[in-house]
């Protein structure tokens, strides 16, 4: 019984990096979101955005930013950002009438 649940949890875990990993890719390679929130920034990260980029919202550990300059991402690292997800996207769903922009 033990070993299916270490087993399980083994399989959680990894498809859980692995959903990390997808997105971050995405965030690095592709300029399809229009945002990122970057998790654990520098204490100057805001300081050191590119230009074009605004800070959108804070917590404690991440700030979420938005941009319409292509490579957000890679400039995210840049600033001192640990990890950087994308914000934004608009899913893999189809809009329905009346949906689209709202």
């Amino acid at each position: 019984m033990f070993t299916i649940i270490r087993r399980w949890s083994l399989y959680l875990l990894a498809v859980f990096v692995g959903w990390i990993g997808v997105l971050s890719a995405v965030m690095l390679f592709s300029d399809a979101a229009p945002g990122a929130v970057a998790f654990f920034p520098a204490q100057d990260f805001v300081a050191e955005l590119p230009d074009g980029a605004g800070v959108a919202g804070a917590g404690r550990f991440w700030i979420a930013v938005r941009s319409d300059q292509p490579g957000l991402g890679l400039a995210l690292y840049r600033a001192g950002a640990v990890l950087v997800l994308p914000a934004g996207l608009p899913g893999c769903l189809p809009l329905g009438k009346g949906q689209a922009g709202s």
